[in-house]
């Protein structure tokens, strides 16, 4: 069951395909492709150059770059020179940036020049003066370019093979404030390409992604960076999401697997059923992780593109996967799926902390080799979220007595109404499947006497929608207590790179306007 061959150090994995299939493409973008011969021959004469400029093992290397090929090559070849990855999101505020280049003490940022007096401004006002690197367009005009290094010689001596050490500081969504660094190392990245993605969904060096992930986040690092690498598949990276984009690379029939979060699941429904269109070319399979599936969602897709849809549920503390739907047989739609093979999980009561008898919610913990090394100069912190050997996730759910999961929401996200509890990803299943509601979402608001009520924000398909109409949907479904005691339109639904709902901007523009 374990792909146990996927477990390698970089540099083994690059070489392994370089010789098994050095003329296939193993990523490309809008502007350029890389073969896997290319990739192993640029990837190492980067990282020489890096260590000859000065980068030692264990420094930190932020990428601070669009999605793309320059992306993938940066990844790699850092981590062939020993480095620790810190992913930036191109789309991040100043302060963002600050604050992961400081937290993190990045010694060296690969970026591109039309960034180049962004980073400069933040690193004189941050008072940090790392090495920086360019790619893309007008690289070597703003100074080091990537794609100089590359052209260099390669150094054999490179190459660390100790995958057990801190490869990544990946920063957690910040759904609920400021985030925080996980140190992840390589071996537990990888080990869910071996006992997820390879047997769950049978990736194989015959597939061609199509993947709109953000790399910076764990979800998209994972798949579409690291586990594409480790079976040798070829993948085809969007720099930004398009629905009809995507919908129109899909009807060349060349790609096999797509992977996403749920809401670009539901816009590229709701766009296939504007425009007609009913196959994904050639998909075999759409997966789905980053934040919950509604069922509804699930069945819609499934039933127009005759295409099967999985869900997972993962968090960037495990490396990614905790559980994962199967590609053959049935499940309960609704359900994130199975515990991934070799992973221990428990649903816990979050006061007495015994377990809770199936379909009763509580907390998930979780166990195994995927685990993070614990947050980046945060000990106490670590030490609240990693006790005993498990990693207390802060999510809701149950189980069935087959073992899949449902994830019902997240403790702290809780409402509790006059001491009932209200889980907001009800209500959003709900109001998602009214036809004129195109995204929402639900928190908590301080009530007099009910100590905390549902309040609703929807973003709107069509300026028609009714409030009222709205309602009687949501008393049609859900129990009186569960109504929404207000409701707010909104131009969209804040989220990170995953697809999570950032509750507490919503919350903050509440507290701002009132």
């Amino acid at each position: 069951m374990l792909h146990v061959d996927l477990i390698a150090s970089i540099a083994t994995l690059l070489d392994r395909h370089a010789k098994q299939r050095p003329q296939q493409i193993a990523y490309w973008d809008a502007s350029r492709s890389v073969t896997y011969a290319e990739l192993a021959r640029r990837t190492a004469s980067i990282a020489t150059s890096l260590a000859k400029a000065g980068l030692r093992e264990g420094d930190k290397v932020a990428i601070y770059l669009p999605n793309g090929v320059d992306w993938i090559e940066a990844c790699f070849a850092a981590l062939r020179a020993g480095a620790v990855i810190v992913p930036i999101s191109f789309d991040a505020a100043e302060g963002e940036i600050s604050y992961r280049l400081t937290d993190a003490e990045c010694g060296l940022v690969i970026t591109t020049a039309a960034r180049k007096d962004l980073i400069g401004k933040i690193c004189r006002d941050a008072g940090i003066a790392p090495m920086a690197i360019f790619a893309g367009p007008g690289a070597a005009q703003a100074g080091t370019a990537l794609a100089d290094l590359a052209a260099g010689s390669a150094t054999a001596a490179l190459d660390p093979d100790d995958i057990d050490r801190s490869s990544f500081i990946v920063y957690t969504s910040g759904t609920t404030g400021r985030a925080k660094g996980v140190l992840l190392s390589l071996r537990g990245m990888l080990w869910i390409a071996a006992a997820c993605w390879a047997p769950v969904c049978e990736l194989t060096e015959k597939d061609v992604v199509l993947s709109p992930l953000p790399l910076f986040h764990s979800y998209g690092l994972n798949l579409s960076v690291l586990s594409v690498l480790a079976v040798g598949a070829s993948e085809h990276i969007m720099e930004k999401f398009s629905p009809q984009q995507a919908l129109d690379l899909l009807q060349t029939g060349k790609y096999s697997v797509l992977p996403g979060v749920p809401t670009m699941f539901h816009y590229l429904l709701h766009r296939a059923q504007e425009t007609g269109v009913e196959r994904l070319g050639s998909v075999r399979l759409c997966i789905s992780a980053g934040a919950i599936m509604p069922a509804t969602l699930n069945k819609a897709f499934e039933g127009r593109f005759r295409t099967r849809l999985l869900d997972g549920y993962g968090i960037t503390e495990t490396s990614t996967m905790v559980t994962m739907n199967w590609l053959h047989g049935a499940r309960p739609m609704g359900s994130c799926g199975l515990p991934v093979p070799g992973l221990a999980v428990r649903i816990v009561d979050p006061s007495s902390r015994e377990d809770v008898p199936f379909g009763e919610e509580g907390e998930l913990i979780v166990r195994g080799p995927n685990l993070m090394q614990g947050y980046h100069n945060k000990p106490q912190e670590t030490a609240a979220a990693l006790r005993k050997g498990w990693y207390h996730t802060g999510d809701l759910a149950k189980s069935d007595p087959s073992g899949y999961l449902t994830i019902t929401g997240r403790i702290k996200e809780l409402i509790i109404r006059g001491g009932q509890n209200i889980a907001p990803a009800e209500i959003e299943e709900v109001v998602i499947r009214h036809p004129h509601v195109t995204d929402c979402a639900v928190v908590g608001i301080r009530h007099a006497t009910l100590g905390e009520v549902p309040c609703l924000f929807i973003v709107a398909s069509r300026e028609e929608l009714d409030l009222n109409s709205l309602m009687d949907h949501c008393r049609a479904n859900l129990s009186p207590y569960k109504i929404p005691e207000a409701s707010h339109f909104v131009p969209e639904i804040p989220r990170t790179g995953s697809g999570k709902i950032m509750r507490f901007k919503l919350v903050e523009a509440l507290n701002q306007a009132s």
